[in-house]
């Protein structure tokens, strides 16, 4: 006996192998503890009254990027990442798949040999880490990396540093054009950072549940140690009384900004599940809960969302860097002579405006 489910055959038998196709996936032992529970439905003799204990997963459509488009009312950054009413979900891993490809063949059109070489080899796999990574600091030689290792094996390894390097490069270009407003903010933030390192503090602020955040990061301490052998250069963890690493304070601000951001979002969402009396647990930006909670899981993760960032939530941080920060000055090197002393001044890169339309977005 089987159950045919999107063209394949589900055993209904003790016998699990049921063609192996379902070791084909991303998540194999998901896909066969979801056969059993349909198996489970299936002979309990009344499928709808049964009683299902598998959590039902819901994940964000790129939810860095969704926390960026909602903090910069970004409209057009917003539908790609589903946070608007649509007909059907958007795809932005896809979109930007797509943007890439069609530079490709526009430089293979013009006899670009990367891009030659690259015909057909442009996919949503090929992407995918970097797009979702980019939000959270990924550079340009971690980007490479990642899509170097997805085109492995299909590129001729004399060619997989030019191609990769060519890929990434046109990655960031799509999502500059995309999401252009969440590249100013990651400057802003980066910049705002690097202000309070460079006055000899650690980034700081509080999120919106009232949760203080301090960047751990400091320079290490670097010790000379001399034997009859050879001398030694000894470095010494971190501590919190040596001065912050300006660089890692700078890199760091943005994604661990919007994980806490992500964090606020879960709770909030966590503690009105349990208001409502649903199941739920959660990693990162996947929530679960049970098949017949579904709907009020995606209620409330939705509201909560809309709750958060009708917050004035840059302005908020902007006003507590400046009360907390603004009497300080630090030295630019940057600058010429006579300008390097500059006062810390932190300014709202956006107005705040009302998000409560996100709250009707389907795929969110």
């Amino acid at each position: 006996c089987v159950l045919t489910q999107r063209g394949h055959h589900v055993p209904l038998s003790n016998d699990s192998t049921g063609g192996r196709w379902w070791q084909t996936g991303d998540d194999p032992w998901q896909v066969l503890a979801c056969c059993m529970e349909l198996t489970s439905a299936v002979r309990s003799g009344d499928p709808p009254s049964f009683i299902s204990h598998l959590p039902v997963h819901q994940d964000g459509s790129c939810n860095g990027l969704q926390h960026y488009a909602a903090l910069g009312r970004d409209w057009l950054g917003a539908k790609q990442v589903n946070l608007v009413p649509g007909d059907r979900p958007q795809d932005p891993y896809a979109g930007v798949a797509a943007m890439v490809e069609e530079q490709r063949a526009k430089d293979a059109a013009e006899g670009h040999e990367i891009a030659i070489n690259l015909e057909g080899k442009i996919s949503r796999k090929v992407v995918k880490q970097t797009v979702m990574t980019v939000v959270y600091g990924v550079t340009w030689v971690g980007g490479r990396l990642q899509i170097a290792k997805q085109l492995r094996g299909s590129i001729p390894d004399d060619q997989l540093w030019d191609c990769s390097a060519y890929v990434v490069g046109e990655v960031f270009r799509a999502l500059r054009q995309s999401f252009a407003k969440a590249r100013g903010i990651q400057d802003w933030l980066s910049a705002s950072a690097r202000k309070v390192s460079l006055a000899q503090r650690p980034m700081e602020w509080v999120t919106p549940l009232g949760l203080p955040v301090v960047q751990p990061y400091h320079k290490m301490y670097q010790k000379s140690v001399s034997t009859q052998l050879q001398g030694l250069n000894m470095r010494v963890a971190w501590n919190p009384s040596y001065p912050p690493d300006t660089r890692k304070q700078k890199n760091a601000m943005p994604p661990n900004f919007v994980h806490s951001l992500d964090s606020t979002h879960m709770m909030l969402t966590a503690l009105h599940a349990h208001r409502a009396g649903i199941s739920f647990v959660a990693v990162h930006d996947s929530y679960w809960t049970h098949a017949c909670f579904v709907d009020t899981m995606n209620r409330i993760c939705r509201e909560q969302f809309v709750t958060l960032h009708n917050e004035p939530i840059l302005s908020d941080l902007a006003q507590f860097l400046e009360h907390k920060f603004g009497d300080l000055t630090y030295r630019d090197n940057s600058l010429e002579k006579r300008k390097r002393i500059q006062k810390c001044i932190f300014r709202d890169p956006f107005p705040t405006i009302g998000v409560s339309k996100f709250r009707y977005a389907l795929f969110l």
